[in-house]
């Protein structure tokens, strides 16, 4: 049986007890190094995953006889590795333990529901922002070819308003969550867009500390 588990947005401390669990059992965990810095107490054996997912195959149906423990970013099956191998092990032979995912951690932090959220990603693809602009809510995971300057381009060609919210590095002391008006002229590090079709706050930027909830609000540009 091949472990994936989800270890949540990024700190520790959003890693659920049964994913630890699991994890302190196995025999072999495997995951990119950003991920395996969070166990350097781990004592078995490490394998580093890259983007090419048909070596890790390969490699786990020779390291078949072990516990082998695969790690998530967020929730593996939110735009994650679980589809891919469930796809290609059957998911009798994987077992997929769940993580807090950046989308739910970002809709927590502002306090803002995710009832009727539409969630989509631009890894990998070009989005079909026509449809995605027709919804009142959407939570996007994005990569570094499509993220919130590409976004609010697609909004302004339209000609629509909108409302983003952006959370960058996520959980992590450097997290920052931004709120804007659509426009936007810079680039932003590793994170989750949220577009609202109604205000939520706005015209305001707000940054989020780890130890403070909101460490200060400033006007955003027009």
């Amino acid at each position: 049986m091949i472990n994936v588990v989800g270890i949540g947005p990024g700190h520790r401390d959003y890693l659920i007890p049964l994913a630890q669990q699991i994890i302190n059992s196995s025999n072999w965990l495997v995951g990119a190094p950003r991920q395996l810095a969070l166990f350097t107490d781990f004592s078995g054996q490490i394998h580093l995953l890259d983007s090419q997912l048909n070596k890790l195959l390969a490699w786990l149906v020779k390291h078949q006889q072990y516990q082998i423990t695969i790690l998530a970013s967020g929730d593996p099956m939110l735009y994650g590795i679980g589809k891919f191998l469930c796809q290609q092990l059957g998911i009798e032979n994987v077992r997929i333990i769940p993580g807090i995912s950046t989308v739910q951690y970002l809709f927590s932090r502002i306090g803002l529901d995710m009832n009727d959220v539409y969630l989509t990603s631009s890894h990998g693809k070009l989005p079909d922002f026509d449809f995605i602009l027709a919804h009142k809510k959407v939570a996007m995971v994005t990569d570094q070819c499509i993220g919130p300057y590409e976004i609010s381009q697609q909004i302004q060609q339209r000609q629509l308003q909108r409302y983003l919210i952006i959370g960058e590095n996520l959980s992590y002391p450097n997290e920052r969550i931004i709120i804007h008006p659509t426009k936007i002229e810079t680039t932003y590090a590793l994170n989750i867009v949220i577009i609202l079709q109604t205000p939520w706050r706005p015209y305001e930027t707000i940054l989020f500390a780890e130890e403070n909830l909101i460490n200060s609000v400033i006007k955003s540009p027009q």
